[in-house]
């Protein structure tokens, strides 16, 4: 890897540099995985506007997650300190957390959760209501007025080991819409502890008005308040708009579904094809986790087709091997310069159609080219390499069960 890289990378960060990266209500946050030379210094990092927010809080703060893992001297212990110090002057504070998240939480973290004061913590099992999903979102809403959106899981890794990308919410509309969602299973949960059935609040799809500055978007749509758009609607149609460039950047992706058995899903790989028909380039950014089979086979048929570039980044490790971390996790798209889209979805079957996701659009000159330049950064540089269909490739070990 060529050292040569790194000044023009410390270069080009220090020319961004200033406070943070904002448009009227909404502020661009990153996480850059540590001694990556990968920094923005024009964003704000996770665990400061995390902590901020919890600092500001008067009343209530809600939180949906998909698990929790602190670390000791960890960025999310101090988080979770601020955290702390609102349930201890008076704030209320919910957590509601995928029961199934328990695979990837610390019991410790968890347990230190509940100690907090004035914090109920709820595990709801999304399963029982879609069959076969899950709450994959990360969301945060404080006071019914502000918020934070994005791929940062409530995990020690994600605030220093892994790249990802989110939003804060300073629209008290769009804030209110995400509290709403939260109610919403908040409530299920409820029902469901007591032996209820959650019944869908909506049996057609809501189409998104995607003409407004900024649209909220989330999944599954049976499951949506009022107000919010359906994320499996929205993507084909804001796609369906490109005119020259889409930059896309996930941790995989895969047109079938997750579990067993997976079965085709074939709304990613439609509106990606589409555009590539229409003569539009997609450059698809994905983590070398995608390296799995099925997986890189789908990324293959795709590499061939004109217009069609596909990277693999692999982000080398800080010393030694943490497990599951140092990846791309960002969810983000750019399409042509004009449209910003920030999620928490993956993009495979399953999440915008069985599990509980957020997404926001904005119609933005501003943050859609500063989100393509982050895309840039990564694609750029000596972690991506562009995909070759003649390869066998071997997906690393991402437990860290393996040496190498």
């Amino acid at each position: 890897m060529s050292k040569r890289w790194w000044p023009l990378a410390l270069a080009m960060a220090a020319s961004l540099a200033r406070a943070d990266f904002s448009i009227s209500g909404f502020e661009l946050v990153h996480t850059a995985p540590q001694h990556a030379h990968l920094d923005t210094p024009d964003l704000r990092d996770p665990a400061t506007v995390w902590s901020h927010l919890f600092d500001a809080a008067k009343r209530e703060i809600v939180l949906e997650q998909f698990y929790v893992a602190g670390h000791d001297g960890g960025k999310l212990d101090q988080v979770i300190d601020h955290l702390d110090a609102a349930g201890r002057r008076g704030v209320k504070i919910r957590f509601l957390m995928e029961k199934k998240g328990m695979f990837a939480s610390e019991a410790s973290t968890i347990e230190r959760l509940k100690r907090i004061p004035n914090l109920e913590y709820r595990q709801l099992d999304y399963n029982q209501l879609t069959g076969n999903g899950i709450i994959h979102a990360k969301f945060i809403v404080v006071d019914g007025q502000s918020a934070y959106v994005g791929s940062q899981n409530f995990d020690w890794r994600s605030l220093q080991h892994i790249h990802e990308t989110g939003l804060k919410v300073d629209d008290a509309a769009m804030a209110g819409r995400m509290q709403a969602i939260f109610e919403q299973d908040w409530a299920a949960q409820a029902t469901l502890a007591a032996g209820g059935k959650v019944k869908p609040l909506r049996t057609a799809e809501q189409a998104a008005d995607l003409s407004q500055p900024a649209a909220l978007l989330a999944s599954p749509n049976a499951y949506n308040p009022d107000g919010v758009g359906d994320s499996e609607e929205a993507l084909p149609r804001l796609m369906a708009e490109a005119k020259r460039e889409v930059r896309i950047q996930l941790l995989d992706y895969a047109p079938l579904s997750f579990g067993k058995p997976r079965s085709y899903y074939p709304m990613f790989d439609n509106a990606i094809r589409g555009a590539l028909a229409r003569g539009v380039k997609v450059k698809l950014m994905v983590s070398d986790w995608n390296l799995e089979k099925p997986g890189v086979d789908y990324l293959k048929s795709l590499v061939v087709l004109p217009g069609m570039e596909v990277r693999v980044v692999a982000i080398p490790r800080d010393g030694t091997c943490i497990p599951f971390a140092r990846v791309i996790h960002s969810k983000t798209m750019a399409i042509d310069g004009k449209i910003a889209w920030v999620g928490t979805s993956n993009w495979s079957g399953g999440y915008m159609d069985k599990s509980r996701n957020l997404e926001v659009v904005l119609r933005n000159e501003a943050m859609a080219q500063r989100i393509a330049a982050l895309h840039d950064q990564t694609w750029s540089s000596p972690y991506a390499a562009p995909l070759d269909v003649s390869r066998a490739y071997q997906a690393p070990d991402k437990a860290c069960r393996q040496a190498g």
